[in-house]
C-alpha cells in the first residue's frame, strides 16, 4: 500500500488492490480505522481503491498517522474483527427509460438485463455525489454500460441505475447520467432517522424485482429543493411566519438578503463516509472571530454575507459582530436610548465610534421616520471589520458592498435558532441540507444572550482580504496524485498566475491559468477529496474545492491548500489573481 499527504489535515492510502469492480479493500480498510477512534481524527472517506484520512490541523505528524494507519490496514485480525452492516434488500419495479437502450448495447433482451441485475449481489464500495448515494460494486460484467452522452437534468429519487462497472439508487431528485433501468420505493436518504443513510460502505445489497411499489411518502424538503431550486417553499424551521413567533422569543426580519446570504456554523464533521460534506462557513476562522465578539461559542451559527448588501431589522437588543469581507455599515433606529447590552444605542462595544454618517457616503434614508436617528461605524473610517456593537430593539441595520474580499460574517448575541440537519445549522448549497438562503420577509429566531462578555478575537488569525488588483498568495502540498502530472506541471503551479473565473461558489473557485498537463491519461477511480483540494479536469485547469465540496471525485489532485490558508480562498472574487507557493508533501512509501 501507499500513503501520500493529501495537504497539512488529510493522508489518503492506496489499497493493495486494483479490483474495483468487485473487491471491496478499501472499504474494509475504512471500516477498521473507523473502530479503531484514533484522536483527532474527523473522516474516513474509503473510496474505489483508497480511503481518505482528515484530521484536525497539528493533531498529528503526517509520518507518525500514516505509521498508525499502516498497522490497522495491514492486520488481517483487525480487518477480520469489524462486523459488516446487516445486508439490505431493495424491491424494484424494472420500467425504467433506459431499460431498452442497455438491452440494445449490451446484445441481451430486457428480460435479461432484469434477470442479470437482480441476480447479482452487491456490496457498497464508497459513498459520494450525494449524501446517501452508495457506489455498488458487483455488477454482472455483461451490464457494463457508459453514462448518458449527455446527463439528465433532474433523476427521480429512488431511480435504480447502472453506468460502466457499478450500479446505484438515486437517494433524491438531483442531475444525473446513469442509466435508468428501475424505480424502487425505498428510503435511501433521510435526515429524520438515524443512521440517515440506508446504505453505508462495505454493506451487502440484493435487488427484488416488485410488480409494483408502496405508495410514496410525502417528499422531503431537500427532494423539493432540488427539483425546484426557485421554488422551493421555506423551511419551516428557518424562516416564520410573523404568527409563529411566541411571545418572548427573539428575532430578526430579513429586509434584503442581498445577492446570497446563508446561515452557517462550523459544519457536519465525521459524516463524509455517508456521503455528507461537511460544508459550514467558507472562511471558518472568520466565524469564529464573529462568535467571539459576540459573546458566542464558537460554532453558534451566524450569517455568511457574499458581496454585502444585506439589511436586517431587529425585533430585540442584540449585541452584533462583523468579521471577513469588511463592508460598510449603517444603523437606523428609533431614537436614543439604552439598547439593554451595558452600551448606549449605537455604541460599539469594542473599540470602534460612530462617525455619524453613513460610510459609504450615501443620503440618508428618506423612508426613516421623521425622529429616526442614524449612526454608522467605521473601520479606517470607512469601513466596519471585526467589530461589535449594540443594536436595539426596532433598528434597522444595513450592510453595503464590500471593497475587498467576498465574505462577511454576521454574529449575533445568542446566536441564530434554527433547527439543526445531521447536528449543524449550516445551509449546504450543494447537497441541499440545512436551511434554505435568506428570502425578503423571513423572520429568523435568536438564541438568549450568554452572561459573558464578547470573547477575546486575538488569538485568532484574521482573513486577509485582498484587493481586486492585488495578487493573493495561497500555500499548497504537493499531492496525493501529483505523479498523475508530467514533471512541468508542479512547476507551472508554482510559476503561473491563476486567476478566479466567474464559474466559482461555495462547491469550489474555478481558475484559469497555465495548463497542468498530465502524464497519464487514464481515468481515476473516484476516491475522497480534502477542503483545498486542486482537482485538475481534462482540459489542465485547476478547480480549488472549497467547503460545500462533495467528498468524492474522480479528478486527480495536484496540490491541496494550506488548511489556514482556506479562508483566504473563500474570500476570492471573481477575476482576482492567485500565485501558489508549493512545497513537497509527506512521500508516498510503501510495504
Amino acid at each position: 500500500m501507499t500513503i501520500a499527504s493529501a495537504g497539512d489535515a488529510a493522508l489518503l492510502l492506496a489499497a493493495g488492490s486494483d479490483d474495483h469492480q468487485g473487491g471491496n479493500e478499501a472499504a474494509s480498510i475504512a471500516a477498521a480505522i473507523r473502530a479503531a477512534a484514533l484522536p483527532g481524527v474527523i473522516d474516513i472517506v474509503p473510496g474505489a481503491q483508497t480511503v481518505l484520512v482528515t484530521f484536525a490541523p497539528g493533531s498529528w505528524a503526517a509520518p507518525e498517522l500514516a505509521g498508525r494507519l499502516r498497522q490497522l490496514a495491514g492486520d488481517p485480525a483487525v480487518l477480520a474483527a469489524v462486523p459488516p452492516p446487516e445486508p439490505v434488500v431493495i424491491d424494484t419495479v424494472y420500467d425504467g427509460p433506459d431499460l431498452a437502450d442497455v438491452a440494445a448495447l449490451t446484445g441481451l433482451t430486457g428480460a435479461e438485463v432484469i434477470a442479470r441485475h437482480e441476480a447479482a449481489e452487491y456490496q457498497v464500495g464508497w459513498m459520494g455525489f450525494a449524501p446517501g448515494f452508495g457506489y455498488l460494486t458487483g455488477l454482472d460484467p455483461a451490464l457494463a454500460v457508459p453514462r448518458l452522452a449527455s446527463p439528465r437534468q433532474l433523476v427521480p429519487a429512488g431511480s435504480v441505475a447502472i453506468a460502466g462497472c457499478l450500479a446505484a439508487v438515486y437517494p433524491s431528485a438531483s442531475p444525473g447520467g446513469w442509466r435508468l433501468i428501475g424505480r424502487t420505493g425505498a428510503v435511501l436518504w433521510d435526515t429524520r432517522r438515524d443512521p440517515p443513510a440506508l446504505l453505508a460502505p462495505g454493506q451487502r445489497v440484493r435487488f427484488r424485482a416488485v410488480d409494483r411499489l408502496p405508495e410514496p411518502a410525502p417528499p422531503l424538503f431537500t427532494d423539493l429543493v432540488r427539483a425546484n431550486p426557485d421554488k422551493a417553499p421555506a423551511d419551516r424551521h428557518e424562516i416564520r411566519e410573523e404568527s409563529e413567533i411566541r411571545a418572548g422569543e427573539r428575532w430578526i426580519e430579513v429586509l434584503q438578503p442581498g445577492p446570497l446570504t446563508t446561515i452557517q456554523d462550523l459544519g457536519r464533521p465525521g459524516l463524509a463516509h455517508l456521503g455528507v460534506p461537511r460544508s459550514g462557513a467558507a472562511d471558518a476562522a472568520s466565524l469564529r472571530r464573529a462568535n467571539r465578539l459576540a459573546g458566542n461559542d464558537d460554532n453558534d451559527a451566524g450569517l455568511e454575507v457574499t458581496l454585502g448588501r444585506l439589511a436586517l431589522r431587529f425585533g430585540c437588543d442584540a449585541v452584533v459582530a462583523l468579521a471577513g469581507a469588511p463592508v460598510p455599515v449603517r444603523l437606523t433606529h428609533a431614537g436614543p436610548g439604552s439598547s439593554g447590552t451595558g452600551a448606549p444605542s449605537g455604541q460599539p462595544t469594542g473599540d470602534r465610534s460612530p462617525d455619524g454618517s453613513a460610510p459609504d457616503g450615501s443620503a440618508p434614508d428618506a423612508s426613516a421616520p421623521a425622529a429616526a436617528t442614524e449612526s454608522a461605524f467605521a473601520a479606517d473610517s470607512a469601513f466596519a471589520a471585526d467589530s461589535a456593537f449594540a443594536v436595539p430593539a426596532g433598528a434597522v441595520l444595513r450592510l453595503g458592498a464590500p471593497p475587498a474580499g467576498l465574505r462577511t460574517y454576521l454574529a449575533i448575541s445568542g446566536g441564530i435558532e434554527v433547527t439543526p440537519v445531521l447536528g449543524s445549522r449550516s445551509a449546504d448549497v450543494l447537497s441541499g441540507l440545512g436551511p434554505q438562503p435568506l428570502r425578503p420577509g423571513g423572520r429568523l429566531r435568536v438564541g438568549r444572550p450568554r452572561s459573558r462578555p464578547g470573547n477575546p478575537s486575538g488569538e485568532l488569525p484574521r482573513t486577509a482580504c485582498p484587493g481586486p488588483r492585488e495578487v493573493a498568495r495561497l500555500r499548497v502540498i504537493a499531492g496525493p496524485r501529483d505523479d498523475w502530472f508530467a514533471p512541468a506541471a508542479l512547476t507551472a503551479l508554482g510559476t503561473g498566475t491563476f486567476q478566479v473565473t466567474p464559474a466559482s461558489n461555495r462547491t469550489g473557485l474555478r481558475l484559469a491559468g497555465p495548463a497542468l498537463d498530465r502524464s497519464r491519461e487514464a481515468e481515476l477511480p473516484s476516491e475522497g477529496v480534502a477542503a483545498g483540494s486542486l482537482q485538475v479536469t481534462h482540459d489542465g485547469q485547476p478547480i480549488l474545492l472549497l467547503a460545500d465540496r462533495p467528498v468524492t471525485g474522480g479528478y486527480p489532485v495536484i496540490g491541496v491548500v494550506a488548511a489556514d490558508d482556506l479562508g483566504l480562498a473563500a474570500q476570492l472574487r471573481p477575476g482576482q489573481r492567485i500565485r501558489f507557493a508549493v512545497s513537497p508533501g509527506y512521500p508516498a512509501s510503501s510495504r
